[in-house]
């Protein structure tokens, strides 16, 4: 059955991206009467959950339930509009927005800029895990098709990088993982890696890339990479790898996926003034997830780098309390 609309109590709020963060806040806000209107930089609503998870993990037509459910409660989702550039952060208050709460999430992929890293057949796991799941490039005659590589190297050892090896491997691929460290230090989860390993994805442990090696019409041909040994713990309580002199190696590759890691896009902080942000570019909040000015909220990625859906949707729930006891204290005073 269709939910039924709240009654409006006339306040008008707004939130910049629609990933776990985002909708949880708008969707709760929603509930409690608020006007919410959801700004998504991508032609579909759901963030990660659309992009960057694979189908095969996460049914996307349970994603888009969730999302109609949010639009049967009165919220307004606006695709296609990027904050920052669309239209600001200062042009949304301008327009009657009493709140906006921010979960635009760590979308910019990291790379190791090394030599080669630029050459054809070089993705980063988010560019790959979105033309798949989102832009459906397997699909044959799809207007951004993937290539269909035959040997793919995967550097990085988290939950992208598996879901990146393993949409790979899908596509027909042999599919190696390059992880500098050993597979106690793998950082993905302990199922995530066991499934890859039941698809037969190659794990080339205590090694790391050095450079990409590409043939004449600039593809990638071969990946260079250097053995590596673990020495004392480092500040993160694992133990730092430490490469072994002379070990060089090559790893034919056709592919290669950098899933080292994302940061915060950083449009929203360099096009509003007085954000205010850590080294690693990530917003800054209080215990009530206010940013450095005055009715902007923030939670997510966006926030914390990138973490969990869960613990995205914990800081949209707050967030959305927050806005809530804000905008009722200045509604009384």
């Amino acid at each position: 059955a269709p939910l039924e609309r709240p009654i409006s109590n006339g306040h008008k709020v707004a939130v910049v991206g629609a990933g776990p963060a985002g909708l949880t806040a708008a969707g709760d806000l929603a509930k409690m009467g608020y006007e919410v209107t959801v700004f998504e930089a991508l032609h579909v609503a759901g963030g990660v959950l659309m992009y960057g998870i694979p189908e095969f993990r996460l049914p996307k037509e349970i994603v888009q339930a969730e999302i109609k459910h949010l639009e049967e409660l009165g919220v307004d989702i606006v695709t296609n509009f990027v904050v920052g550039r669309s239209d600001t952060i200062d042009s949304l208050i301008d327009d009657g927005f009493e709140a906006i709460f921010i979960g635009s999430g760590a979308g910019l992929p990291n790379f190791m800029n090394m030599p080669g890293e630029n050459l054809k057949g070089v993705y980063s796991a988010n560019e790959f895990l979105t033309r798949i799941n989102l832009m459906k490039a397997y699909v044959p005659g799809s207007p951004t098709p993937i290539q269909n590589p035959k040997r793919t190297v995967v550097v990085g050892g988290g939950n992208v990088a598996m879901d990146a090896a393993r949409c790979a491997r899908r596509l027909g691929s042999e599919v190696h993982i390059v992880y500098r460290r050993s597979l106690e230090e793998l950082p993905a989860r302990k199922e995530e890696v066991e499934h890859a390993m039941e698809e037969g994805i190659i794990f080339d442990l205590l090694c790391n890339p050095v450079q990409v090696i590409g043939d004449e019409e600039g593809w990638v041909k071969q990946v260079e990479c250097v053995r590596m040994e673990l020495g004392e713990p480092d500040a993160s309580g694992r133990r730092r790898p430490i490469e072994i002199a002379n070990s060089n190696f090559l790893i034919d590759a056709d592919c290669m996926i950098m899933a080292i890691g994302t940061s915060p896009n950083p449009l929203i902080r360099h096009t509003t003034q007085g954000l205010e942000v850590n080294r690693r570019g990530c917003l800054i909040v209080d215990d009530q997830e206010m940013t450095s000015r005055e009715g902007i909220y923030a939670g997510g990625d966006a926030v914390t780098g990138a973490a969990t859906v869960i613990s995205a949707m914990g800081a949209g729930k707050k967030g959305a309390q927050s806005i809530d006891a804000y905008i009722k204290a200045r509604s009384n005073s």
